[in-house]
């Protein structure tokens, strides 16, 4: 199993999910330059390995999932670093959002700056009752870097983003759910085992067809895309999947279907 300085890289092999953990507890697992990398490079690692089927990334402990970014190491930062951070940050969460294996953020507790923003970019977001969620860059002269500006508008709407960055205001999980910001809401105990029977479930269907889809939905974000073109070819390449033939011909059948990838 690998290893890395900052997180937690856990895969059970019977199931097939991977779960990532931020682990600098003491730090209320604060975003630094080196958690950033080990993010990106556990990604990489989960992406390249066929027996993690998907991922659940969360926090250790049950005060913080991620607390925001590393303020003494932003305080250095200059015009030129600055742009150099933010787009190594957006990088390494776009490798989040553009997982081909399915990614649900267990929020545990404060999920504000960087940790709000890693929370938006993984696929699915269920939210422990203690957790709390914003984008307070505000209050430090700044605005989000790693894709929070983006992310929160496609969520919530232009409206209520707007006015979330804006004033810094703090989100508790029943109002996140509300403006869906998250899927789900669950007790602090249930959080992690919630969030594996949620994926597993999706664990459950053609795995070609749920990569897929992730790459459908975020094509029609993304203004270099043509969404429904996306949707169009996918389609057909399901057709020509193993899977569309066993998934069809089980449905005839009246049985579960056994699903490979192919």
């Amino acid at each position: 199993m690998p290893s890395f300085d900052n997180l937690l890289y856990e895969l059970d092999p019977a199931s097939g999910i991977l779960t990532i953990t931020i682990n600098r507890p003491t730090k209320l697992n604060a975003l630094n330059a080196a958690t950033i990398t080990d993010i990106k490079a556990a990604m990489q690692r989960a992406q390249d390995d066929a027996q993690v089927r998907g991922i659940i990334l969360t926090g250790s402990g049950d005060k913080a999932f991620v607390a925001g970014a590393d303020i003494a190491e932003l305080a250095q930062m200059t015009e030129i670093t600055g742009r150099r951070v933010a787009e190594y940050g957006q990088d390494a969460f776009c490798s989040i959002e553009e997982s081909t294996k399915p990614v649900i953020a267990a929020v545990n507790g404060f999920a504000l700056g960087g940790g709000c923003e890693l929370a938006m970019a993984c696929h699915l977001r269920v939210a422990s009752e203690n957790a709390r969620f914003g984008q307070p860059e505000v209050n430090l002269g700044l605005v989000p870097g790693y894709g929070g500006t983006q992310r929160l508008a496609q969520l919530v709407g232009k409206g209520k983003a707007l006015e979330l960055l804006m004033t810094a205001d703090l989100v508790n999980a029943e109002e996140a759910l509300q403006l869906g910001l998250v899927n789900h809401v669950v007790t602090r105990t249930e959080l992690l085992d919630f969030c594996r029977q949620l994926l597993g479930r999706i664990l459950t269907k053609a795995p070609l067809a749920v990569s897929l889809i992730i790459d459908c939905v975020n094509a029609g974000y993304d203004p270099e895309r043509h969404g429904y073109q996306t949707e169009a070819n996918a389609f057909s390449r399901c057709c020509a999947s193993e899977d569309f033939h066993e998934g069809t011909q089980a449905f005839l059948e009246k049985r579960p279907a056994a699903f490979t990838g192919r």
